[in-house]
């Protein structure tokens, strides 16, 4: 038992440091290579078909609709699918319509999922570039005119099929959210640009992402059957060979759970998603040309195996302890300078997005929090997510959703 935990505990230390680093390094690439440069300008204004999916969303949606009609693009329409809310979503819906010329609205008398109904969005819709925007996010003035020219410019976008932007968390009263805010920075965009050094991206944020129509029609749209349609239209649209760019100008302010419960809810729903897109493409190896995909696959797999390694390392340092009546946790020890590196992490991070996000950097000690809870709130979060996604009953109906947690204010 002893060389197993040294080999497990090994595991558990060195596997955070390094993506760590490199996380650093690729974000660091990312924005003086990249990101300091000019940005394409905007010289056409195609049709752009903004796609807001709606189940339970009556407090959220109106300030969601008016604050699409102040952005600086002329040329798009809104498309909201109500998708069989049982809250006043339908009411508030049917005097928002009533309301703004550009407003169209979809109502489903049943709860199919978030996936179907961008799908009936899509087939509504006219543009040639579809925004999906989650209903409760306020869409920067100026993220459209960041996010066409990726699709647009001559000689630079014709094989662009997404542009994924980035979430800004705007509820920031309680603990849980503070850390978050940190957290989108540091796991969510820092990641984002390492990806994209390397060519390919685990998924494109739902909450803010734009499409070509033609690569979606390409790559056979959303599955509707899978719990995160999010992370599966971007491992299509790139196995199909479609570029997918991540742009850090494209901002939207979203809303972030505040209760445990909430953020249990929405991790356990990532973490299973992840996972069955490990699943569904797990062939990616027998395709050479798939080559540039398979470093993001095996690092997912070690992220997963990493949370279980954290379980199994802590079970046998107790049993250990109890065996020998001698209490040590060498895990714990390094469990220090993994907290160092994190926050490290976080403040390269937040320096970077603190361009876009004039008080980010303010909450930069909230991020101390991180280190001690995540760990074992993740370990915990694959261990649910793993048999709900290795079991999944029904799996060809639709993955419906639940009424989420827009945060304590709302």
């Amino acid at each position: 038992m002893g060389k197993l935990l040294a080999i497990i505990t090994s595991y558990v230390f060195w596997y955070p440091l390094v993506m760590s680093m490199t996380w650093i390094i690729g974000g660091l690439l990312f924005y003086f290579r990249r990101e300091k440069r000019r940005p394409p300008e905007l010289t056409v204004t195609p049709l752009v078909s903004i796609l807001i999916p709606c189940y339970n969303e009556s407090k959220t949606i109106e300030e969601t609709v008016f604050h699409l009609h102040q952005i600086n693009y002329p040329n798009f329409e809104v498309i909201a699918i109500n998708d069989g809310s049982t809250d006043e979503t339908e009411k508030v819906l049917r005097d928002l319509h009533d309301k703004y010329e550009k407003l169209k609205v979809i109502h489903l008398k049943k709860n199919s999922g978030k996936a179907n109904a961008l799908y009936l969005g899509l087939i509504a819709s006219k543009g040639e570039i579809i925004l999906g925007l989650d209903a409760d996010s306020l869409l920067d003035q100026d993220a459209l005119n960041f996010m066409v020219p990726h699709f647009t410019t001559p000689n630079y976008g014709e094989r662009v099929g997404a542009v994924t932007g980035n979430p800004r968390v705007r509820n920031r009263s309680s603990l849980l959210a503070r850390v978050q805010l940190c957290e989108f920075s540091s796991i969510i965009g820092l990641i984002k640009r390492s990806q994209r050094i390397l060519g390919k991206i685990m998924t494109v944020s739902g909450v803010i992402v734009a499409f070509r129509k033609r690569a979606l029609l390409d790559c056979g749209m959303w599955d509707r059957d899978m719990i995160t349609e999010d992370i599966g239209v971007t491992w299509k649209l790139q196995r199909r060979f479609w570029d997918v760019r991540y742009e850090p100008r494209a901002l939207c302010w979203m809303l972030v759970p505040e209760t445990l419960s909430g953020y249990w809810k929405q991790r356990v729903r990532w973490a299973q998603g992840g996972i069955e897109v490990l699943i569904k493409h797990r062939d990616i190896f027998l395709d050479w040309r798939q080559r540039r995909l398979i470093p993001i696959y095996i690092e997912e797999l070690l992220s997963i195996f990493w949370s279980l390694s954290w379980i199994i390392t802590t079970l046998l340092i107790v049993v250990n302890m109890i065996k020998t009546n001698f209490y040590y946790a060498p895990v714990f020890w390094s469990g220090s300078y993994l907290a160092l590196i994190c926050l490290i992490q976080f403040g390269v991070a937040m320096f970077i997005d603190g361009e876009y996000d004039a008080n980010l950097r303010k909450y930069y000690l909230w991020a101390i929090w991180y280190p001690i809870i995540y760990w074992y709130f993740n370990a915990l979060v694959v261990v649910r997510a793993l048999p709900k996604a290795l079991f999944k009953k029904n799996k060809h109906q639709f993955a419906v959703w639940d009424s989420p947690d827009r945060g304590l204010g709302t």
